[in-house]
């Protein structure tokens, strides 16, 4: 979901100055437009940065989940952030007897609400630099401004970055991330 470089900056530049309200149409993600009259599913099967997401979402059982109505906001990670991964991780996480460890994963990654990049500024404003949104799996990811753009932390301590912020769709809103968070 990050191959959209002017997406990427433009989202950057909106977010550096504060002001991440404007939303190209369909922005660009891993090579396909994403359209806000499409659900997160529907948008995200043609994302060629996503495969890895959509190949543990379906092995999750979390399609129809994400594909109801919401609204959710999905912290995607690329196929490169599951690339960061030890080895065989991804491949054992898909595995039919890991699906438990497989769903606290993905839905550590989405948050209930339809929660822009605005809002979490405006939330970190108010938190003394620090937003803190509690996930669909029951604990937090915290979010600050940092290095020209939004910062992602997960429970352990370890840090991303949103590469591309408020892609819109009609159950809610993704920010694509090139970390994958662990509970």
């Amino acid at each position: 979901m990050s191959t959209f470089i002017r997406s990427t900056v433009a989202a950057a530049a909106l977010i550096a100055a504060g002001s991440v309200s404007a939303q190209m149409k369909d922005p660009m993600v891993g090579g396909a437009a994403m359209y806000p009259t499409k659900n997160i599913v529907e948008n995200a099967v043609n994302s060629k940065d996503h495969t890895t997401l959509v190949a543990a979402v379906k092995a999750a059982d979390l399609v129809d989940t994400l594909s109801g109505t919401g609204p959710f906001t999905v912290f995607a990670p690329t196929n490169a952030a599951f690339a960061k991964l030890p080895a065989g991780t991804v491949d054992t996480l898909v595995k039919p007897e890991n699906k438990a460890t497989l769903t606290g994963i993905l839905t550590y990654h989405v948050v209930p609400g339809r929660i822009t990049a605005k809002d979490i500024l405006a939330n970190a404003k108010l938190h003394g630099g620090t937003a803190t949104y509690t996930t669909v799996q029951g604990e937090p990811l915290m979010f600050k401004k940092a290095m020209g753009g939004l910062m992602i932390m997960d429970g352990k301590g370890d840090m991303g970055k949103i590469t591309i912020a408020n892609v819109y769709q009609s159950n809610g809103v993704i920010h694509v991330i090139d970390t994958v968070m662990m509970p």
